[in-house]
């Protein structure tokens, strides 16, 4: 089901992003799921886990995750892509929710198992980062996990903003977030760069 809110819709982001996916610049979009998804996210989750995808583009994990019957909720505030991603699932017969929304006003209707955070952090303001960690603290269960893909640039500017790993630690500090022990994974980007993934758990 494709949902559109336009209360919640801030028309200024919505047009810079659709502007983006109308002129074919979208170079973070890997045209595909990301190769390490199945062993590192897939196989983790419960068969009935709610899972949100905020910023999820063209939506190819929310698609991949609907085939595999997951009860998954795509979120965007461009609509081109959430158009082209309910087409697809329409075309396949697949169920997922898609909301065009603002993923800063977003309110969950009931909170999500877990969340898939791949692109989102990296293409944001700086400045909006603790916002954003509200609103994914807020939209996961307690002991709900959040994968997410820390994206690696050593530059300066963005987007994609370089997502420093000692910053991304003050970002989701111990007292709301476990992280997880096990070495980051490394997972590498079409565009030359490389993103560390870590499981956070809520606390």
């Amino acid at each position: 089901m494709n949902e559109i809110d336009m209360n919640k819709v801030d028309m200024t982001a919505e047009n810079a992003w659709e502007g983006r996916y109308q002129n074919g610049t979208t170079s973070w979009d890997r045209n595909g799921v990301n190769p390490l998804f199945h062993d590192w996210v897939v196989a983790t989750l419960a068969s009935d886990a709610k899972i949100l995808i905020p910023g999820c583009g063209h939506g190819h994990e929310v698609i991949e995750l609907s085939r595999l019957g997951f009860n998954v909720t795509g979120i965007d505030i461009a609509p081109t892509p959430v158009a082209q991603m309910q087409h697809e699932l329409e075309t396949e017969g697949l169920q997922a929710s898609i909301i065009q929304v603002d993923m800063f006003t977003y309110v969950a209707k009931q909170p999500f198992d877990a969340i898939y955070e791949q692109t989102s952090l990296c293409a944001i303001q700086p400045e909006q980062r603790l916002a954003y960690e509200q609103k994914l603290y807020s939209w996961l269960k307690p002991g709900g996990s959040l994968y997410a893909l820390f994206m690696q640039t050593d530059a300066e500017g963005g987007p994609p903003f370089h997502c420093d790993v000692s910053d991304m630690k003050a970002l989701f500090p111990t007292s709301r977030w476990d992280w997880e022990k096990a070495r980051p994974l490394q997972s590498p980007h079409p565009s030359g760069r490389f993103e560390l993934g870590y499981r956070l758990i809520k606390c």
